[in-house]
C-alpha cells in the first residue's frame, strides 16, 4: 500500500496571520491580514488545503484605502471571508491612528467588501462604524446574517445584505475569561451554535476555546476539551498558535486552519505569524479536539485530495507591465514614483521624500520571507550624485527595525549597510569608490545572520558586512516598541534622503530561494 502523504506547518508560510478560509466546491480560499501593507488583504486558493498560491487582494484601488499615514501594525487586522448566495464577502477591520483616550476618538472601524469571484475585483469597501475587532460573518438558518466580533463573540445584527449594521451588538458569548479574546467565530452543527475564540493574547500563550449552546444569544457552556489549541511545550518548534477557524473537506472531514509562529533561535518569530492547518476529531458528546488535544503538529498526514502544487514566483524580471501578487508596498504606493513601463524590463523607481524611518516614505517594495534562512539577490542602476540619494535592497520589519544594503552617495558612491534597531539608523559597514556601473546587491540569511554582498557582474561578490543577532526584526525582539504584529519582508526601495532630488533607480530583476 502506498503510505499516506504528509505535510508540514505552518502550510501558509511567512507573514500570513489570523487565516479566515472557506471552501466552495472543490476549491479553498484563505484571507490574512496585511496590516500598514498595500495592496490589502492577501487573498490565496488552495485545491488540496496544503498548497497555497495568492490570487489577488481584498483592495487594490488606493483611493479606497487610504493608510498613507497609518501607524505600524495598524490598518488591517483579521478579515473573514465567506460566500453566501454566490457571492464572496470580506469582512475586515481598519485600525486606526487613534489611542481611545479622547472622546469619540474612534480606534477602529469594520470594512466589508463583496465579489462575484474570489480572486476579485471587490467592491468599494463599505464601513460599519462598528469600535471592536476582528469581525466575521455568520448567516443562520434562516438567513439572519450577524457579524461576530470581539470582545468574545459579540453579535451585530446586519441587514439582509450583510452591508449595513441592523442593530445593537450583544454578547453572544463572554468567552471563558481569559485575557485578549479575539478572532471570534460562530458556526452551526446539529443544532448546536458553536462560538470559537481566541484567546490568552497572540504570543506565547495564545489558544483557542470553544462554547456551544442550542440558542445563538446562550447560555453557552465551555467545551470541557478547552483549550482546543495552545502550544503548551516551549521547546516546540510551532509556538503561538491560536485564532481559528473550522472548515469541512469534500469527504466530510473537518479540519482548523490557525496562525502560529516559529521561534528563530530563541522565542523570535522573524518571518511573523503565519497560518498552520491541523485535523478536528469530533467527540461522541458533540464537542470538537483539534489534532486530539496535542497542539500544533509539525508534520500531519495529509487530507485525502489531489495534491495540487502551484509554481512560486520566486523570480520577477520586470518584464510584465503589472507586479506579480507576491510584491507589497509599505502603505500606499506613490503612483507617480514607480513604473514598469518607462523602462521596459526594469522596476523604475524615482527617488523622492521620506527615508524608511519614517512613515510617509513612499515605494519601497517588499515580499515576505517565509523561511528562517533564505538568500535575496537584485540588479540595480543607479547613479546618485547627490548626498542622501540611496536605494538598495531592505530586509524591513517596521519604519522602526529594518537593515538596508544601499548604493548611495556620501561625498561619493558608495555601498553602506545601515541598521535601524528603533533606535535610529546606525552605520555598520561601508565600501567607498563604487564604480559608476551596474550593481548586484545579495543578502544570505541564515536564523539570526545576515550578510549583504555586492558584486559587478553577479558572479564574484565582495562582501558589505555581516549582521549578527537581528532580534530586532521581528514580534518580539524590540521590548521598547509594544505594537509589533507584523513579520520581516525583503525588497527594494529608494529614497533621496532628504535632499529633495527625482532620480531614477531601476531594477532589473530580483530573486529570492529559501
Amino acid at each position: 500500500m502506498n503510505e499516506p502523504r504528509t505535510y508540514h506547518n505552518p502550510v501558509q508560510r511567512g507573514f500570513f496571520p489570523d487565516p479566515s478560509v472557506i471552501r466552495v466546491g472543490d476549491d479553498y480560499y484563505m484571507v490574512n491580514s496585511s496590516f500598514q501593507y498595500f495592496p490589502a488583504i492577501p487573498i490565496s486558493h488552495s485545491r488540496d488545503m496544503v498548497h497555497w498560491h495568492i490570487i489577488g487582494h481584498a483592495i487594490t484601488n488606493p483611493e479606497w484605502l487610504d493608510i498613507s499615514d497609518i501607524r505600524d501594525s495598524h490598518g488591517i487586522w483579521a478579515p473573514d471571508i465567506e460566500y453566501v448566495d454566490g457571492k464572496y464577502y470580506v469582512y475586515v477591520t481598519l485600525r486606526l491612528n487613534a489611542d481611545g483616550k479622547r472622546d469619540n476618538n474612534v480606534m477602529r472601524r469594520q470594512l466589508v467588501m463583496v465579489s462575484d469571484k474570489p480572486e476579485g475585483p471587490y467592491s468599494k469597501p463599505v464601513c460599519l462604524e462598528v469600535d471592536d475587532i476582528d469581525p466575521s460573518l455568520f448567516v443562520d438558518d434562516d438567513g439572519s446574517r450577524y457579524m461576530i466580533i470581539a470582545k468574545a463573540a459579540q453579535a451585530v445584527p446586519l441587514t439582509a445584505d450583510g452591508l449595513a449594521v441592523a442593530g445593537p451588538a450583544k454578547t453572544a458569548w463572554e468567552g471563558t475569561g481569559e485575557r485578549c479574546s479575539e478572532g471570534p467565530h460562530i458556526m452551526k452543527k446539529d443544532g448546536y451554535y458553536y462560538a470559537i475564540v481566541a484567546e490568552g493574547g497572540t504570543g506565547y500563550g495564545h489558544g483557542i476555546n470553544v462554547g456551544r449552546s442550542k440558542n445563538f444569544y446562550g447560555p453557552y457552556e465551555c467545551s470541557p476539551y478547552n483549550p482546543v489549541m495552545r502550544q503548551k511545550d516551549p521547546a516546540a518548534p510551532i509556538q503561538r498558535a491560536g485564532h481559528g477557524k473550522l472548515v469541512q473537506d469534500q469527504n466530510g472531514q473537518w479540519w482548523c486552519y490557525y496562525l502560529c509562529g516559529r521561534p528563530n533561535q530563541g522565542n523570535y518569530t522573524t518571518v511573523g505569524r503565519e497560518s498552520a492547518l491541523d485535523p478536528v476529531q469530533w467527540t461522541e458528546d458533540g464537542w470538537f479536539t483539534v489534532n486530539e488535544g496535542k497542539g500544533p503538529s509539525l508534520t500531519q498526514a495529509a487530507p485525502d485530495l489531489p495534491e495540487c502544487i502551484y509554481e512560486r514566483n520566486l523570480f520577477d524580471d520586470f518584464n510584465d507591465t503589472k507586479l506579480n501578487l507576491e510584491w507589497e508596498f509599505v502603505r500606499n504606493p506613490d503612483n507617480g514614483s514607480w513604473s514598469l513601463t518607462e523602462r521596459p524590463g526594469f522596476f523604475r523607481i524615482w527617488t523622492r521624500d521620506g527615508q524608511l524611518n519614517e512613515i510617509r516614505a513612499k515605494n519601497t517594495l517588499l515580499r515576505r520571507e517565509q523561511e528562517l534562512s533564505y538568500v535575496a539577490e537584485t540588479k540595480l542602476e543607479f547613479y546618485p550624485d547627490k548626498d542622501g540619494e540611496q536605494a538598495g535592497l531592505s530586509c524591513y520589519y517596521s519604519t522602526a527595525t529594518y537593515a538596508r544594503c544601499s548604493l548611495c552617495y556620501e561625498g561619493g558612491r558608495k555601498i553602506q549597510l545601515v541598521i535601524n534597531r528603533n533606535h535610529g539608523e546606525e552605520l555598520i559597514a561601508e565600501v567607498d569608490k563604487v564604480k559608476e556601473a551596474p550593481v548586484y546587491l545579495k543578502v544570505v540569511v541564515e536564523k539570526l545572520t545576515r550578510t549583504f554582498y555586492y558584486s559587478y557582474d553577479g558572479e564574484n561578490w565582495e562582501q558589505v558586512g555581516v549582521l549578527e543577532n537581528c532580534i530586532y526584526l521581528c514580534d518580539e525582539g524590540v521590548p521598547d516598541d509594544p505594537k509589533r504584529h507584523t513579520g520581516t519582508l525583503v525588497g527594494i526601495y529608494a529614497n533621496n534622503g532628504g535632499c529633495g532630488s527625482r532620480k531614477a533607480a531601476d531594477f532589473d530583476y530580483f530573486k529570492y530561494e529559501d
